[in-house]
């Protein structure tokens, strides 16, 4: 009897779904377009969501998408192939793409990342008093660094959750109907994260690509506010001169009192050394 009704209505059901602006729903949201719209259907009350779902998918375009990461799921449902940043900017309010993702949105690379990475940030903790020493950055950019291991492989994109700093979604913005993070807070975000973002060799060419609209004032100020304990002012300062960067744009950073000798990523091998930026870089950059 559903399945009659349903074959009466779906011209009816496929032309909102191909009018409709939005192309990517949850569970709930399709459970409220059948409670909105059932009974004009004309289908069965006592049809579910879950067999609405089912019959729909059978049926239509409407395709189903699973992310299922280590320690939860989410499911989306699309109609027809929806583009894969839309659907992952559904998985977690108020969450924001950076790094390699924000990247590429920005178009500063000429790849096509086939990696996401989506930030949802953490709850606000105490701030640790910690001592800066050259021996413990030294220890810490020996070491690997730290990869989330909180991703699933979907559509052939292999998606990270970032479970980042709290900032209050600093320099976070909507672009494409997407929230990701500003161009300065990219550049930020990057030089701290390479490994998250191509490397340091498309960390240099997003500087590059970056040159006539970044502003250095800006990005100076958000790096205050972030209030990192590392200084990575140096890196930064270090990129935007090998990017060729005005000596007047690069000023900001070289008031700084640098201290400590510096890494522009972990475990560098063979590294070179920029007397002026007191940092650690990769020989050829």
């Amino acid at each position: 009897m559903a399945r009659s009704r349903f074959q009466i209505t779906q011209r009816d059901i496929e032309t909102f779904f191909n009018k409709n602006e939005k192309s990517v729903y949850s569970f709930t949201e399709m459970g409220k377009i059948l409670s909105e719209k059932g009974s004009l259907w004309r289908l069965p009350r006592s049809m579910t969501t879950r067999t609405f779902l089912k019959t729909l998918l059978e049926r239509t375009k409407l395709k189903k998408v699973d992310f299922n990461f280590p320690s939860l799921s989410f499911h989306r449902y699309t109609w027809e192939d929806a583009n894969i940043y839309e659907i992952a900017s559904s998985l977690i309010k108020n969450s924001y793409f950076s790094h390699y993702s924000a990247l590429y949105l920005h178009e500063l690379t000429e790849q096509i990342p086939k990696v996401i990475f989506l930030n949802y940030e953490q709850p606000a903790k105490p701030k640790v008093n910690s001592e800066l020493s050259q021996q413990g950055i030294n220890i810490a950019f020996s070491r690997p660094p730290r990869i989330t291991k909180n991703f699933c492989i979907v559509n052939n994109y292999t998606m990270h959750l970032l479970n980042g700093k709290k900032t209050g979604n600093l320099g976070v913005v909507t672009r494409n109907r997407f929230s990701i993070t500003d161009l300065e807070r990219t550049i930020i975000d990057i030089t701290i994260r390479p490994h998250y973002s191509g490397g340091v060799f498309e960390v240099l060419n997003a500087y590059k690509k970056a040159r006539d609209n970044l502003s250095v004032s800006r990005l100076s100020a958000l790096l205050s506010k972030l209030d990192y304990i590392y200084p990575y002012y140096q890196a930064i300062g270090f990129y935007l001169e090998r990017a060729g960067y005005s000596s007047s744009q690069i000023q900001s950073l070289e008031g700084n009192n640098i201290k400590f000798d510096f890494y522009l990523a972990n475990q560098i091998k063979d590294p070179e050394y920029s007397n002026k930026w007191r940092i650690f870089y990769p020989k050829g950059l």
